[in-house]
């Protein structure tokens, strides 16, 4: 029972983390004048909708290597979360 609930407690940490992370893009986004929506389905990982734009861009994060924020396909389509313009970089592809 003890390794379930550590395994539990792993997992809530990792969504917590990227919970933060999408939450911090957001208001970066918001200081630039772009309008977002935080979606946290039950089934898979939260996201980020970049609203308003050009396109809509949808923004998840990957841990494969690394925190990034991925949107699109492509390496063009990524920035390490501690990128301090990551939401420019994010809205530029947007627009």
């Amino acid at each position: 029972m003890g390794n379930s609930m550590a395994a539990r407690s792993a997992t809530r940490n990792h969504l917590e983390q990227r919970y933060i992370h999408l939450v911090r893009l957001a208001w970066d986004l918001r200081c630039l004048g772009a309008a977002t929506r935080m979606e946290l389905p039950q089934r898979i990982e939260p996201y980020l909708l970049v609203l308003g734009a050009k396109r809509e861009l949808c923004v998840v994060i990957l841990t494969e290597r690394g925190w990034v924020f991925r949107w699109g396909r492509g390496k063009a389509g990524r920035v390490d979360v501690l990128n301090e313009k990551a939401a420019r970089i994010i809205l530029r592809a947007a627009l």
